[in-house]
């Protein structure tokens, strides 16, 4: 390990350790509060640029391996965490974490109090961060900090989705299981990747999708004529990174699908993006929803179901204008989805494909596919 310098946007300065990728790193900075599966966060598309801080203090003892990426090339800028353990001790590990961040170029700080950190957090909000491992001077890091673009006004949507189409056939790990006794349909979707964890897709496949996956460049056009030929049956909108509002070109094709009635399912950034194209813009929440034990009622069914989550922003009241809510957010009141009143389409903000994280939630695949 070589020492590492960490210094906020608030002006708190950090010394540390650093067990990942050297260099200097700039990024927002958030916390998660799952208690496991440390190597599907960080490969979540959802965090590029990011600083992902883990409240849970023991981290590395998993090791990783290749069935839990979530994509194959990570984009969070880095991970910081209380305490680092480089001996690893599962049947499935192939490595340890730190060789798995090196070989990345993704940082890795520990000897952090991480409870400090998050509630430094909770209480000033998201912040930006510089870390290095080659400047240690405050004054240095505070300058270069200032002089960087924030999370918001970078569009990371181009760097995580697919260059080209794809067809997505294979299903769910083995080692995650949910009983699908209801019938499976036989349908073909577009998926519209936005930064798609590849289990969500897995999770449309289980369901009997064949599943078509297109880029965030996607000619809706080209959609709409696929869907009047018979040849699909609705579309998916995924999540991934960033302030979905300076994704204008992607709603404007949104708009297009939505004006012809397709059948519509979005989750997380999918589920902004539908509320932005009706015409109701989102907000940043002070610190956002980040870890696989939040709950969330279910006002249709009128249970509570425990989720996996992974966003700063939320759609607002106003969208009950032209939307049924359908689910809250326990913690804090806020909207986890909605059913739109005029169109056969509905959206969640959390995540029911989990990885990890709990799989209460996962039944909204069967219902995507049931209602096409």
């Amino acid at each position: 390990m070589k020492p590492a310098y960490l210094y906020f946007e608030n002006g708190t300065f950090i010394k540390a350790q650093s067990f990942g990728a050297n260099g200097t790193q700039v990024g927002e900075v958030v916390f998660n509060t799952s208690m496991s599966g440390y190597q599907e966060i960080i490969t979540d598309p959802s965090y590029a640029g990011q600083f992902i801080t883990f409240t849970m203090p023991e981290i590395g003892i998993i090791g990783t391996n290749p069935q839990d990426n979530e994509r194959e090339i990570p984009h969070c800028k880095g991970i910081f965490v209380r305490n680092y353990e480089d001996f690893f001790s599962n049947f499935r590990a192939k490595e340890s974490l730190q060789d798995f961040l090196q070989e990345r170029g993704i940082m890795g700080i520990c000897d952090i109090d991480t409870r400090g950190l998050t509630k430094m957090l909770r209480s000033e909000g998201a912040m930006m961060v510089i870390v290095s491992t080659e400047i240690e001077e405050r004054e240095e890091l505070k300058t270069l900090l200032n002089s960087s673009p924030r999370i918001e006004e970078i569009n990371y949507i181009k760097e995580v989705s697919l260059k080209e189409d794809k067809t997505h056939t294979q299903g769910t790990f083995c080692f995650q299981s949910f009983d699908y006794s209801t019938p499976k349909t036989e349908k073909t979707i577009v998926a519209i990747d936005f930064g798609a964890k590849d289990n969500i897709l897995n999770e449309l496949v289980n369901v009997g999708l064949k599943t078509i996956v297109k880029p965030h460049s996607f000619n809706a056009d080209e959609i709409i004529a696929l869907y009047k030929e018979g040849k699909i049956q609705g579309v998916f909108l995924s999540n991934g990174p960033g302030d979905p509002m300076v994704l204008s070109q992607e709603v404007e094709q949104i708009k297009k699908l939505i004006a012809q009635k397709i059948p519509m399912f979005g989750i997380c950034l999918g589920h902004q993006l539908l509320s932005i194209a009706h015409g109701y813009p989102t907000e940043k929440l002070k610190f956002g929803h980040h870890g696989g034990n939040h709950p969330v009622k279910n006002l249709i069914s009128n249970e509570v179901e425990i989720t996996a989550q992974n966003h700063n922003y939320s759609v607002t009241e106003k969208i009950k204008e032209v939307a049924e809510v359908t689910h809250i957010n326990l913690f804090d009141g806020t909207i986890e989805g909605v059913r739109y009143k005029d169109s056969p389409i509905f959206s969640v903000q959390y995540h029911p494909e989990a990885s990890p994280g709990p799989q209460d939630s996962k039944n909204l695949f069967l219902q995507f596919a049931q209602m096409l």
